[in-house]
């Protein structure tokens, strides 16, 4: 499957190599941006580079797309076409370096270079970045997928403190469903069951244990502790809404649940509070942000970043490489984030510009604290994509047993 993908794209990119089109206009230079950034924060987020690129005299052409698999299929389509996007929005993780690898992205290591980008990104970030000593993608923003979100007014009426361990996640749940309120927040996606099981997973395997599942080690999920994740897992379900009530909801809307007190909790990435922000509520006053127990010497790392398709448009690499440093520009960098509730990716930011949280999350980036990848990010995008379609079915279908679920898991890492 994932070399039937690769050669997918590998056409598309001879495809790519049709006639030019004409440039997108007279004047200054226009990109075309591909994106999946949606929700109420991520779109006020993508605005302040927006506003930055006409502000410099430039078009932008917005291509928005549901999700990052609609995002890659109108990409596809674009150069099979010979018309590929100046710009598309993407995941600097493993599976990335497969784009510079089969050749139909452009490398903006000028730019890199000129600006001194080395000295100013962690080295973490400028290795998901870069391939074979090239820079390819320009880095927007870290997030950490590894928070706990929490309504203070749920859990003062259910008279419970912000959990330290599981055993209160599960006390604060049971108090929060006997006054009427969703415990845990939940949309319908697998990949939001799949971040509350990369959590159980660092506490129950701990750091190295981590690392070498979501780095693809079979033989570890043989472990007897897998079972015990898994049925820890499980219990998680009691305390959400039934599958058919919340699968047409987004995380967006989990979270919206939160800010407005109707839920208690939600695990999710720092991307919720940009959201919760957007919605007009504010940390330490509607509600708290922590990171989850058993990961609070650990930041679960995802970092977004747009990459360039070749492409053979008059003045499009100028455009490009033009693209690339605004996004880097300091001043842009702490603006997206404090709307998207991520961290900027240089460390040469003020942090007075950021909330309680992102200081906290800045500071253990600049000291290399705990800093993991996550498990979407660590894995090649096949393997990723079937390991959160087991976790998410095992969490929704209560059919499923943790024995079933974990020879799936073992037998997908074993056609690795």
């Amino acid at each position: 499957m994932k070399r039937e993908i690769k050669l997918a794209w590998f056409a598309a990119a001879l495809a790519a190599t049709a006639p030019a089109a004409p440039a997108f206009a007279e004047q200054g230079m226009a990109v075309d941006v591909a994106h999946f950034w949606i929700s109420k924060s991520e779109s006020a987020a993508l605005d302040v580079y927006r506003k930055a690129w006409a502000a410099a005299g430039n078009q932008w052409a917005d291509m928005p797309a549901e999700n990052k698999v609609a995002v890659q299929r109108a990409v596809s389509d674009r150069i099979a076409n010979g018309y590929a996007p100046a710009v598309m929005q993407w995941n600097a993780n493993e599976g990335s370096r497969e784009l510079p690898e089969m050749g139909i992205v452009q490398d903006i290591d000028d730019v890199a270079e000129a600006d001194h980008w080395r000295d100013v990104i962690p080295a973490t970030v400028l290795d998901r970045i870069s391939y074979k000593g090239k820079v390819y993608f320009a880095p927007t923003n870290i997030h950490a997928e590894n928070w706990l979100w929490t309504n203070k007014a749920a859990f003062a009426e259910a008279g419970v403190k912000t959990p330290q361990s599981w055993d209160e996640i599960f006390e604060a749940a049971e108090k929060i469903k006997a006054t009427g309120r969703v415990p845990i927040a939940l949309g319908g996606k697998r990949w939001e069951v799949s971040l509350m099981f990369n959590d159980i997973i660092y506490h129950k395997f701990g750091p190295e244990g981590y690392a070498r599942i979501i780095s693809g080690d079979a033989a570890l999920v043989q472990d007897p502790r897998m079972i015990e994740a898994l049925d820890l897992l499980l219990r998680l379900s009691d305390y959400v809404e039934p599958f058919e009530k919340r699968k047409d909801k987004t995380w967006a809307d989990a979270t919206a649940a939160v800010g407005q007190g109707a839920a208690g909790m939600q695990f999710m990435g720092d991307w919720a509070k940009g959201e919760l922000a957007a919605r007009g509520y504010s940390p330490d006053k509607d509600f708290d942000c922590n990171l989850v127990p058993g990961t609070s010497i650990a930041y679960f790392m995802v970092v977004d970043a747009f990459a360039f398709p070749l492409t053979n448009r008059d003045g499009a690499t100028q455009a490009q490489q033009a693209f690339a440093r605004m996004v880097l520009d300091r001043d842009n960098q702490v603006a997206f984030s404090r709307i998207k509730g991520s961290l900027p990716v240089r460390t040469d930011v003020d942090p007075a510009g950021l909330d309680r949280c992102g200081q906290l999350g800045l500071e253990m980036i600049k000291a290399r604290k705990g800093e993991v990848s996550a498990q979407s990010q660590a894995m090649p995008t096949q393997m990723s994509e079937g390991w959160i379609a087991v976790v998410g079915d095992f969490f929704n279908d209560r059919t499923m047993s943790s024995q079933d679920a974990q020879r799936r898991l073992h037998d997908l890492l074993m056609q690795r």
